[in-house]
């Protein structure tokens, strides 16, 4: 009985993970011929924020590979560095930190904005040694000022984050995929949404929530990137497209 229905489990997961794959391929665009309609001076600085953070990581990030550890790389900085530079928010939330690249990108784009703090929550890997030391390894010293890093996992970090009053108005969630995961963040994140907030996801493929979260929006997009999918949803979404600043 417990194989039949660990056998369900994992067939269901499959499914809908197929479902959510095929959903997000019909429906990808470009990211860069989408940044570069918008404003293309602006996205011509996000790609070159990311080159040159890719160029000064790399000594690092071999460090890292000659350790034998691997924090994943880059997806999507230029994304959420065009985002932040539009949006220009006061409070932004990121899940997901690993090595830092979005991270990094977040808080650049902070810097060049003169105005904005990220809050992060991520939880150590604990195959790792000495795993905490290892959580926004990439993110420069001269950033670290506009970022607190909360290391208790998403359940616990988000009710220190959220606190009542909070608001925010960038999202980016790259933490926890499972089905639950990703509705216990939108369901904690919703009080504390601004009235013209974005929410970015990663790995939207693994199953459904986005897109059912996505298609009650009045407007989403969904960009593919190195075999994975990306989505973006929020009202503030709109703004973003006329190349209008929300902050």
């Amino acid at each position: 009985m417990t194989h039949k229905i660990w056998l369900r489990m994992v067939v269901g997961h499959e499914r809908e993970r197929a479902a959510a794959t095929r959903w997000a391929s019909e429906r990808a665009e470009n990211v860069n011929e989408w940044g570069r309609n918008i404003d293309a001076a602006l996205w011509r600085e996000g790609e070159e924020f990311a080159m040159s953070l890719a160029e000064s990581a790399r000594p690092q990030v071999q460090r890292l590979v000659a350790a034998g550890v691997d924090l994943g790389g880059p997806g999507g900085i230029e994304l959420l560095y065009f985002l932040t530079r539009l949006l220009r928010p006061t409070m932004a939330v990121e899940t997901g930190v690993a090595a830092g690249w979005s991270t990094s990108a977040i808080l650049a784009a902070m810097r060049a904005n003169g105005v904005g703090h990220l809050h992060s929550s991520d939880f150590p890997f604990f195959r790792l040694p000495d795993p905490e030391r290892y959580i926004g390894y990439l993110v420069p010293g001269d950033l670290r000022d506009l970022w607190t890093l909360r290391i208790k996992g998403d359940r616990r970090n988000l009710e220190e984050i959220l606190l009542p009053g909070t608001e925010v108005s960038l999202l980016h969630y790259d933490s926890d995929k499972t089905r639950n995961g990703r509705e216990f963040f939108l369901r904690r994140s919703r009080p504390h949404l601004t009235e013209n907030h974005v929410i970015v996801m990663d790995d939207i493929q693994d199953n459904l929530v986005f897109r059912e979260y996505a298609e009650a929006q009045p407007l989403f997009r969904v960009f593919e990137y190195m075999g994975k999918y990306i989505g973006m949803t929020g009202p503030g979404l709109a703004a973003v497209e006329r190349g209008a600043s929300t902050g």
